[in-house]
């Protein structure tokens, strides 16, 4: 088995997620007393949210660049980036470092793909949703169409993210805004909807919805999975 390297911390909600996956999906395909062979680097999030909100995109990929080398140092053999948003570095990421990225959007690509859907939604940070990082990832890679909620929506999926989903608040309110959201994407064309922030599956199930959810948390880590033990 090959060692997984998490760039986590963003927040740790998530993180926490992502080892929980990926150790349950370890044991169910190996059996016994396995769980999976890992490294998990964790940030500060207070210090990564301000330079988010200031803009200041040059230090954070600093910042994930030394991240980054830290797990490879550590004996990683691939980098898992536990969070959407900071995939938006993620080309100058992989150029520093000699092991594999794993993109969360590739990833949530082909779970996409294998249902033949051609037109989703996409909820995720304010970043995540405006950024061409993520959306032109998955147009011109893939071919999948990708919607976005209007302006009033996406700063409501951003707040709750922020205000509440980052620090383990759950609240009902805050699921039936989400599901307006999604409801508005489907009233669109959606065919499907990308929860394209690691916290988001917190807050939101496919038994809520009616329309297939993409959880990139499951997809990413269940990839991780994929490569780890295919590459033993």
């Amino acid at each position: 088995m090959k060692t997984i390297g998490l760039l986590g911390g963003m927040s740790w909600e998530s993180s926490i997620e992502y080892y929980r996956i990926i150790n349950k999906e370890v044991n169910a395909r190996l059996g016994g007393l396995h769980s999976a062979q890992s490294l998990m680097y964790s940030v500060d999030f207070a210090d990564i949210e301000k330079l988010q909100h200031t803009g200041d995109w040059d230090a954070l990929t600093q910042a994930m660049i030394d991240a980054a080398k830290r797990l490879e140092r550590g004996g990683a053999d691939l980098l898992v980036i536990c969070t959407n948003t900071m995939h938006r570095m993620a080309p100058e990421i992989a150029e520093a470092i000699s092991i594999p990225l794993l993109h969360i959007a590739d990833a949530t690509a082909d779970s996409i793909k294998a249902q033949g859907l051609q037109t989703v939604g996409l909820l995720g940070t304010r970043f995540t949703m405006e950024g061409d990082f993520y959306r032109g990832k998955l147009e011109n890679d893939h071919g999948v169409e990708v919607l976005i909620p209007d302006d009033e929506r996406r700063e409501t999926v951003h707040r709750i993210i922020y205000d509440e989903l980052v620090q383990g608040i759950i609240r009902e309110d805050s699921r039936k805004a989400y599901l307006d959201v999604i409801g508005d994407l489907q009233g669109r064309g959606a065919q499907g909807v990308i929860l394209g922030c690691t916290e988001i599956p917190l807050l939101v199930k496919q038994k809520d919805v009616t329309i297939p959810i993409f959880d990139t948390t499951t997809i990413h880590a269940k990839a991780a999975v994929d490569w780890a033990l295919r590459n033993s």
